[in-house]
């Protein structure tokens, strides 16, 4: 059975509600058929969300990582397709105070990595479920990015067996009701969502069989070019 680890954010800033932690908390109370789910809160500060995903890696030993956060006003779930080597906080600061401006996640790591999910693949399959979908090719550069190229840090130098990637969901309604914020969408949506994307990253990841026909070799978005 594919081990699958979930993490989500804490609420951070005037938000009492994370749209990813209450989705989370549905996938893991009702997690996709044939997966073994883990599901962890990341806290919202540079550096020790890196350190708690580490950890949950360690702990659980995860075939597939899907790191989830809020991406506001965006309106649709978005796979995110890279992560970049820059922490760069010039709105806000995490919950401990800190506000990098310009800083490495990684001194010295590579610029970028792409991510090691097939994104259009999940994409795809989450619009074909009636869900909003998109590819996405910034993460920002505040704490999803900084925990996705912390994952990606993580598979490219330590892990190569392991595979993960990030996703943002937009606000849920109660976030927007009486504020300037349009775009949402319900945690039972965006739940779902993320149940297909799962789904549908764990298929390419092993493939079905056919007691006739030779195991194909791994598919190509396993090498992490970024040809996905």
């Amino acid at each position: 059975m594919i081990r699958v680890l979930l993490t989500a954010f804490e609420p951070f800033g005037r938000d009492r509600l994370n749209s990813s932690l209450e989705a989370g908390r549905l996938v893991a109370a009702g997690p996709p058929a044939g997966v073994a789910l883990e599901f962890a809160e990341l806290p919202w500060a540079f550096g020790d969300s890196i350190a708690e995903l580490r950890r949950a890696v360690a702990r659980f030993g995860p075939d597939l990582v899907i790191a989830t956060g809020q991406g506001g006003n965006r309106p649709d779930l978005t796979v995110e397709r890279v992560a970049v080597n820059l922490d760069d906080a010039v709105r806000t600061a995490d919950r401990k105070g800190h506000q990098p401006i310009d800083q490495p996640v990684v001194p010295d790591g590579p610029a970028a990595y792409f991510s090691s999910l097939p994104v259009k693949a999940c994409v795809e399959a989450v619009q074909q479920a009636g869900i909003p979908a998109t590819l996405s090719h910034t993460a920002g550069t505040h704490l999803c990015n900084h925990v996705f190229y912390g994952l990606a840090h993580l598979i490219a130098t330590e892990r190569p067996e392991l595979r993960g990637g990030f996703v943002r969901l937009p606000y849920l309604p109660s976030q927007t009701s009486g504020q300037e914020r349009s775009a949402s969408m319900a945690a039972e949506t965006a739940a779902e969502g993320v149940r297909i994307l799962i789904r549908s990253a764990v298929a390419a990841l092993h493939p079905p069989t056919s007691a006739t026909v030779a195991a194909p070799r791994r598919r190509s978005w396993l090498s992490r070019r970024g040809g996905n």
